[in-house]
């Protein structure tokens, strides 16, 4: 049976950037039907933020905990691993989106289960569960949010050796022996920082010279001794050639370049991400199946006036904050063209305009010592041409960071733009340092001068005191 009705909107794919799609279009008064093939609420609250964060608190509070004196010696002992595979199931929902479900009932949005295909401009059918098709028309948008998935590597034996990706690594239900982990990027390191601290024995395999390398190179070098401290085995300049595991199950094999063989009970391939897009029917419309979308600041897809691409898709940044930023500017988008009010396109920093995603992106890496930054590092901010100059400083020297743990290590970074004397980027690296972030994030994305921000006091005896140190550092030339 086929069932054809139409809406203002229609959003295919109900994870978290989606369902913000739809909280702004349905708020602005357009109907609006949500398309999901798998669990409303998307890979960021059953396979990676949520599990992944789960996973790694406990871990971070007893690292925090036993740099206390005082505090040090009653948390002696490994971690409970059933209890902490426990509690991330709870805050995975375990596996349930029926609170998902209520919500979007609550907004007003109408959900479709099944895979859903464009079948031309602003048409949408959804193949549902039970072999039902929907048609569905959309007025005035499509929105494509699918998200991305991990991709596993063209290397021989991998297709059938059932490797981890993010997907099995955060919902394990226990501990491998002996966990191999090849990548050293985001995925890579929070998940060795998990396993290690659950039991597992770790091996990072890293075909390039060091960890996080899209950061500050600081910021993986702490990661990486802090690693190695806990137990973790890290091999950087390493490639995996071939993989063994006959049938799938029991132990694998990863053979390297020279042909050293690494035994392991589970492998993770944490090596990169590819869009949800190859069976969403782009060739339909005249786009290639598979691709990235390219959008322009409305987060419209270029070359069209109906079809918009937020989140990961458009690969302007694949982070689960700044996607739900750019659904929040399409949604508005969407229901001002449907109003026909008017934009002002000239201004950067409208409500109608992802600018933060050129200039402000934020992210924290949950490791021990934790990683944030926001903005260009000195690296990137040269490759643009800018005039910049780092400021750096030793966290350890700031008393609030004393007080937070013994033996404190860390670091913090500013990139001044020297032209303008705003700062283009910002990055720390040390216990706690997430919750720095926010405030590096303001300065960044409101350009806030040097000058001004000379007068934003940080509070003694916190941590944020680094603020007035790198400040400091800066006026000393």
């Amino acid at each position: 049976m086929t069932q054809a009705v139409e809406y203002d909107v229609v959003v295919l794919g109900a994870g978290p950037v989606g369902e913000n799609v739809a909280d702004r279009t349905r708020a602005a008064g357009l109907s609006t039907a949500v398309v999901e093939s798998e669990l409303l609420g998307g890979d960021c609250s059953y396979w990676a933020c949520m599990p992944s964060k789960a996973l790694l608190r406990p871990v971070i509070a007893r690292a925090d905990a036993r740099r206390l004196p005082g505090l040090s010696g009653a948390v002696r002992g490994p971690l409970d691993t059933k209890a902490v595979l426990a509690r991330r199931d709870e805050q995975a929902s375990n596996w349930n989106d029926d609170g998902q479900l209520a919500w979007l009932d609550s907004i007003g949005a109408r959900v479709y289960r099944g895979k859903g295909a464009l079948h031309g401009p602003r048409k949408v059918v959804v193949y549902g569960p039970e072999g039902e098709h929907h048609s569905l028309t959309a007025r005035h948008a499509v929105v494509v949010s699918t998200g991305s998935r991990a991709v596993l590597p063209d290397i021989p034996g991998l297709a059938g050796a059932g490797a981890w990706t993010s997907r099995e690594a955060t919902s394990a239900r226990e501990a491998p022996g002996r966990l191999a982990i090849v990548g050293g990027g985001v995925v890579g390191v929070e998940m060795a920082t998990a396993w290690q601290a659950l039991g597992s024995q770790v091996t990072m395999l890293v075909r390039g010279g060091g960890l996080l390398p899209r950061m500050e190179p600081f910021v993986g070098e702490h990661v990486a001794e802090s690693l190695k401290e806990a137990g973790v085995t890290i091999r950087t300049d390493t490639d995996v050639t071939a993989v063994e595991r006959p049938g799938g199950s029991g132990p694998v094999t990863l053979v390297l370049a020279g042909g050293e063989r690494v035994e392991a009970d589970e492998v993770l391939f944490a090596t990169g991400r590819a869009p949800r897009t190859d069976t969403i029917g782009l060739e339909t419309v005249g786009l290639e199946p598979g691709s990235w979308l390219k959008v322009d600041d409305s987060c419209r897809v270029e070359g069209t006036q109906w079809l918009y691409a937020v989140g990961d898709v458009n690969r302007r940044a694949l982070l689960t904050h700044q996607g739900k930023y750019q659904a929040r500017i399409a949604g508005d988008v969407i229901a001002a063209r449907a109003q026909h009010v008017p934009l002002l396109e000239s201004d950067r920093w409208g409500a109608h305009c992802a600018t933060a995603d050129h200039a402000a992106v934020p992210q924290v890496v949950f490791t021990d010592p934790e990683a944030a930054a926001v903005g260009l590092s000195l690296a990137e901010a040269e490759q643009a041409g800018h005039r910049v100059r780092a400021v750096d400083h030793d966290l350890a020297s700031v008393a609030g960071a004393g007080l937070y743990a013994e033996n404190y290590r860390g670091h913090a970074r500013m990139v001044v733009d020297l032209d303008r004397e705003i700062l283009l980027g910002v990055t720390f690296v040390g216990a706690g340092v997430g919750e720095l972030l926010h405030s590096a994030t303001i300065a960044v994305a409101g350009e806030v001068s040097v000058d001004r921000l000379w007068h934003a006091v940080p509070s003694f005896p916190t941590i944020s005191e680094v603020w007035l140190r790198l400040l400091e550092t800066y006026r000393a030339g």
